[in-house]
Order: C-alpha cells, then structure tokens, then sequence
C-alpha cells in the first residue's frame, strides 16, 4: 500500500477517533438535547429525506472528512467519529482497525478460509456461517469493540494457481463464486424487514484483479488487460451477483488498471455498471490507498486534484485512506468537482448507516446481541461442520481409509503443519475461540507419536528427517500433514511453483519408505499442489486435502480420517501440474486457450491439459448413483424484440441476446434421483454443466451451472429438484460481452456419467451469416 500518508493529518484523525472513543457507538443520542429532535433523527422518517436534512447541516469541511475510512466525528450534532474498515472474511478479524479483541471479547469464532468452505458446495452452509458472523459483530459492536461495515467477502476468480490471495477466494469457477457471495452476503446482512441491515458487507476486488506481486510486477502498477468477452463471462459474474441477487450494500474498487484506466477511476465500470446496471443501493469504496496510489505510482492524473475529482465523479463513495480528506477540497477550489458531488457520495454512505441503525439512537436493533452471544457452543460446532464438509479426499486406495483405532493402535503423526494453530485459519483471521491441531485430533481417537521433520513449511533442510522415518517404522500408520502457509501464500506474496516448499518431498517419500504400516498424506494449502510423486507412491493410500480449515480444522481431519465424517467435498480448483506454470503468465489475463501461440487457458472451462485433480473432484467412503426422473428436451425461447430482423445483433450466430427474451417465462425443473448403493452414509453434490451448441462459434467447453448438496443415508434414494434458467445457465458470451442463448442442442452433464439434451428453438426464422 502507499506511504505517503501525511504524518500530521495521521495524528488528528487519530485524536479525533479518541475524542469519539468515550461517545456511544451511535447518533441520536435521546439524552442529548441538541439534537433529538431534528429530523435526521427521527426514525418515522423515510431514510432518504433523513440523510437530505443531515447533508444539509454540514459544512463543507464535514462533508470531507466523511469521505475517508476513519471519519471524523461532529460533535456539535452529537456523530461519533466512524472506522469503516472492519474484515469479516471468515470471521470477525482485526485485520482492519475496526475490530479490537479484548475483555469481554478476546476472540471470536474462526471458520474454515474460504476456499475451504466452498468446496463443500453447500449453500446453506455458507449463509448459515455469514450469520453466525454478523451475530458475533453485532455483538462486538454493541460491546464497543467492532464497527458494522465489514469489506468481505473476496469473490475475484481464482484465475491463476500461484495468487497468494486464492485462499480468499471461492474458487476458480463464476457459478460457484456468484453462488458463494450471494449466500455469504445474505447471511451477513441478515433478512430484516424493509431496507434494513444486520451489518454491510461489501465484494472485493472489483474487477480482475488476481495478481499480487509476480516476476517484478505489483497489483500497484499491473494494467489488466481483459477482453469484453472475459470480463462478463468470467471476472464480473461474482460481483453482479453480489449486487443483483445478494442486494451487498457495497462493493470495493481494486488497484490494478483494467485496460489503461485505475478501476477507482473508471466511470464505466463503476457509476455505469455497479451503480447503474446492477443497482448497487450502498457505496463504493476504494482498496485501502487506491486514489493516492493511481496518482502517486500509476501517474493516472497530473495533480493530487484531478485523481479526487476524476474517483468521485467515477463513482467512488468512500476512501480508505486519507487522500480525499486533504485534496477535496482542492479539487472542488478549482472547479474539478462540485459540492453537488461530494453530497451524492456522502449521501450513499449516510445511507448505509441509516440502514444499520447507527442514527437511530440507543434502541439498536439486535441491541441484546453481547459477550455470551461469542464463540458460542453453537457457533463453534457450525466451524467444526463446515472444516469437515470442506474436507475432500482426493486418494484413498484399495477403501485404506477410514482407520479403525482398534486396528492402528499407535499413529505416528509427522510434518511441519502437523501441530500447527495459526496456519489452520488462513489470512484475514481473527482471534479464534480455541484451536485443535491436526495431531490433539488424532490423539482423541489412539494413541499418537509426533515429529514434525521440518521446522516450518519452508523445510530449509532434512537434519530432523531421520527422527521422523524412526517413529514411521514403529507405528502401526503414519499420518504426515505438510503442505503450505502464509509464509508461503499470502497477501503480497504469489507462489513461483506448485511443489511442495523447501524438502517436504523428501519428508514425504522417506518417510512413506520407511513407514510400517499405512501412509496418510494430509495437505494444508489455500492453492492447489502438484503431488504427482504422492499419487504415484504405492506406500500412501490416502491423501486428503483440508485447505485451511479453520480452528475446529484438527478435529475435522481426525473425525474424516477415523470415518467419523464420511469426506463430501469437491475441489473449487483446478490442481494443474508444475509444467502448465511455464505456458501461462500470471500477467496474461485471457480465459481461452490459444494453440496458435502454445497458451493453454485456464480454469477448467477452457484449459484441456493434463491435471493433477480436476475441478470439481472428490471422493467419498460410500457409492452414489444418479439418475434423471424427469427433465424437459425441448424449449421455446421467445423473442420479444419487435425488430429482430433487421437488427442482426439480437440473434447473430444464432443466439438470442438475453435482453430481447422474457426471461421470467423460461425457469426449467429437473428431478434426479441420488441413491446410496454403499454401505456408509453420505453427502453428495449434485453438479450440472452445460456445453452450448458448437454450432454459432459458442464452443463445447462444459461449465458449471447449478448444483445442489444432499444427504442420503445408506442403502437410501433422495430426490432432488434443480431449477435451470435457460438466461443465466445456458447463456453465453460473445466476444462484443454481449450474452446471448444459443439455439440449438445443449447438452447437460449432470456429473460425469448422466448426460441430458435439451433442444432451444425460437418462432422466428434463424438468420444464418
């Protein structure tokens, strides 16, 4: 982040956030004279007509200093100084200054890192942890402890294996992120009657940015040069679903350009889409120094007023950091800006905290929120639940697992993340409730001899090997949980290869050679690792990834190790081998592969290469079998379009463009059938692709488009329904970024094994170009 923070206007803000420390964390004070009574107190008001009388009290001054994450104080009207930065990413954090641990609040539950979560595909599980986490953070904030508007969660696409921030993230696929950010923001937001919110969440970064710090080249400086293609149908499609479905009350602007133009200065991309075709109702705030760093080190403007007026007019409500406290004004001085400007973002963000309560005196909702509502029994069982629904098991030869503790009486329990805390949690965490380590997990269930071989995961050497091959060749398994860390995946920090760091493979494969029994190889990472030496290896039979799961994480891994936990997961990315590094850039952003100059694409949707494990895979201890009950095989689409002839944009190649269809007419029900043929009970997920007719330049590659988890118990059959909509699912997009349903076969892949065909055709006669 930038430095050039003034050191003097650091100390006043600083002084005034103290001077605010001791007033009540909200407005309206009925105890304060002054100012019960004005309007902008009065809760029988509209909202709007409440922020209109507040803005228009303010001096101009005032309006300023509301602009920037730590907003002053007026006392005068009885306002308390706000810190907006607070972080929710998987919990209450104190990564921003807006939480604070201590007292009757020392910590507070700690889920699985995100792209743990979101292998287990569960929806409900997402929404149900998003408001476990919002009660925590009322809580906190009625203690005086934490703000309510929390910048998670991060939904960019994991695009490339190497980003350290992958662990943030919900994975490579749009479908799986949009689904994740709409249910992570509900639950968050909560589902209070009118306009009201629990707190304000907010979906970082937009758009595409995935790059940290790679081959000399820094989120600061990295122009993302992203196709129209590309960014509707791949790096937006989180964020629109973030604003559409999951009603966010703001988004944040990141730091990278995004073809020559700063994203926090960008009037397309951020008043024309967010605010405009999407409808943001909330704010849009920048990347922590976003503005000073688009004019300090992009050189986007020429003077410090220009980059305040050209991010306000974009449509920048709010900046964490203090540029637009000092140049504001400026700016509006040489008429860059006018106060009519100022006034719409502010409004924006008075709106939001209008919507919270925080001016609605000391009758808050979810006031009776406090200490005992933190790190409850409740909550802390729903971490553990999601640690082993995120779970997946990627090996497990000749049916090794689960381990019976009657069998294996003594594990021997070796690796650098086999007694970890912190790792288990992942970045942008807080202070967890209580750990339990992958080796006090595995105690519970038999006895445990412990090595951890390498001092850290960056394994600088092999000198504590031979202790770890000792109490291999003397239990009767061998657990080894290795794997990586922030140290090695972080914030600021993007991976160079895809192997395990320093020696970890050495640990591993002597280890696995001198093991007596049984090997178990458990990896802890947020991105994926080529373990092709560890699938290769007959002496390991299992191999388990965990992700980072969260500070119920050891537990987890024992209860899915010993079958307490029959493994539901799926993995949400792509594990590519170390080779495909070499063909793909990080600072190359196309999504389609391009044999003419030997780019292979990413993700699964369009890279075809050779994988360690692919999308979407994992295994379970028991057999399920799918069958389709009912489905549709032909539909109408109709064109509402009055002009379609003439205008060849509304069905070009073949599609109709979404806009020029009745969307609300075309939801398509399928039933499938899941029966348990195993003899262990089980989730399982449901996974619909679709491939577009090839026919048009659409292409045949398979993407996600819905799925939905179940639990079936042994020797059972559950029917599930799954709602297509032909607009979102079996749309598609041109190179112009325009969508459009291709007519013709679609074929749907409901896994690997059940395939449909479903036949779209339109009343008016097909043009063909």
């Amino acid at each position: 982040m930038a430095k050039n923070t003034p050191i003097i206007l650091i100390l006043s803000l600083c002084t005034l956030l103290r001077l605010s420390e001791s007033r009540p964390p909200f407005a309206c004070d009925p105890n304060n004279g002054a100012t019960k009574n004005l309007p902008f107190c009065r809760t029988s008001l509209h909202i709007r007509d409440r922020v209109a009388d507040l803005i228009g009290r303010l001096t101009l001054q005032e309006k300023i200093r509301s602009l920037v994450n730590n907003a002053a104080p007026v006392e005068r009207l009885g306002i308390s100084g706000y810190e907006w930065w607070s972080e929710a990413l998987h919990g209450v954090s104190n990564t921003g200054p807006g939480v604070k641990f201590g007292g009757e609040f020392p910590g507070a539950t700690s889920f699985p890192q995100v792209i743990t979560t979101a292998a287990s595909y569960n929806a409900s599980l997402w929404e149900a942890i998003g408001q476990v986490v919002s009660d925590e953070a009322r809580a906190m904030y009625n203690g005086g402890r934490a703000g309510l508007t929390y910048w998670s969660p991060n939904v960019n696409i994991f695009r490339d294996p190497r980003w350290g921030r992958g662990q943030e993230t919900p994975g490579e696929d749009p479908a799986l992120a949009a689904k994740y950010a709409a249910s992570y923001v509900k639950g968050l937001q909560g589902n209070s009657a009118g306009n009201r919110l629990k707190v304000a969440a907010c979906c970082k970064h937009y758009t595409a940015y995935d790059l940290d710090f790679w081959n000399g080249i820094d989120r600061f400086h990295f122009n993302a040069k992203v196709s129209k293609q590309d960014l509707e149908e791949t790096y937006n499609v989180p964020f629109k679903a973030c604003v559409s479905e999951g009603q966010v009350a703001s988004v944040m602007c990141s730091y990278n350009q995004v073809n020559g133009k700063p994203t926090c200065a960008d009037p397309s991309l951020l008043r024309d889409t967010i605010r405009g075709q999407w409808r943001l109702n909330g704010y849009i705030v920048s990347d922590c120094d976003s503005v000073d760093v688009l004019y300090n080190s992009q050189h986007y403007t020429s003077t410090p007023e220009d980059a305040a007026a050209d991010t306000i007019k974009a449509g920048l409500d709010l900046d964490c950091g203090p540029f637009l406290a000092i140049h504001t004004e400026g700016a509006i001085r040489a008429n860059k800006l006018s106060e009519v400007d100022v006034n719409r973002a502010l409004g924006n963000l008075l709106t939001v905290q209008m919507r919270l309560g925080m001016f609605d005196g000391p009758r808050q909702p979810y006031g009776n929120l406090g200490p005992r509502d933190v790190c409850t029994p409740a909550h802390q069982q729903l971490a553990l639940e999601a640690a082993r629904q995120g779970i997946v098991l990627l090996q497990n030869s000749n049916r090794a697992l689960p381990f019976s503790g009657h069998k294996y009486r003594t594990v021997a329990v070796i690796g650098p993340n086999s007694d970890v805390t912190d790792t288990m949690i992942g970045n942008y965490a807080g202070i967890p409730c209580a750990y339990t380590t992958a080796l006090q997990g595995i105690s519970r269930y038999t006895k445990t001899i412990h090595e951890n071989g390498c001092a850290s995961v960056s394994c600088p050497d092999n000198r504590a090997f031979g202790r770890a091959e000792a109490i291999a060749r003397q239990a009767d398994a061998t657990v080894l949980v290795v794997g990586l860390s922030q140290a090695i995946e972080r914030e600021f920090l993007d991976r160079n290869g895809l192997l395990l760091p320093g020696h970890q493979q050495e640990l591993v494969s002597r280890v696995a050679r001198a093991s007596k029994g049984p090997v178990i190889l458990v990896l802890m990472s947020g991105g994926p690792i080529d373990v092709t030496f560890a699938k290769n290896n007959p002496k390991i039979v299992g191999i388990i990834w965990a992700g980072y799961p969260g500070q119920a994480g050891g537990t987890a891994i024992a209860d899915v190790i010993f079958g307490m936990t029959n493994p539901g997961g799926k993995l949400p990315m792509t594990w590519y081998p170390q080779a495909y590094l070499a063909k793909v850039p990080m600072t190359d952003m196309s999504m389609r592969a391009d044999p003419g100059r030997g780019y292979p694409g990413r993700t699964y949707r369009f890279y075809k290469g050779p994988t360690v494990y692919p999308f979407g895979f994992g295994l379970s201890y028991t057999n399920f079998r799918q069958t389709l009950a009912h489905g549709q095989t032909k539909v109408l689409v109709p064109n509402t379009s009055s002009n379609t002839v003439k205008n060849n944009t509304m069905i070009m190649s073949n599609g109709i463009r979404v806009s020029s269809t009745n969307c609300d007419a075309l939801s398509l029900g399928f039933h499938v059938n899941v029966e348990n043929v195993g003899d262990m009970d089980g989730t399982h997920t449901v996974m619909l692709f679709a491939s577009s007719p090839s026919a048009g330049g659409f292409g045949e590659e398979k993407r996600l488009v819905v799925f939905e988890k179940v639990h079936v118990v042994a020797g059972a059959k559950e029917s599930i329904r799954i709602n297509l909509d032909p607009c979102s699912h079996l749309s598609v997009v041109d190179r112009f970024g325009i969508r459009r349903i291709p007519m013709g076969e679609h074929r749907l892949h409901f896994g690997e094994d059940l395939k449909h065909t479903i036949l779209l055709h339109n009343e008016v006669e097909e043009i063909k170009y």
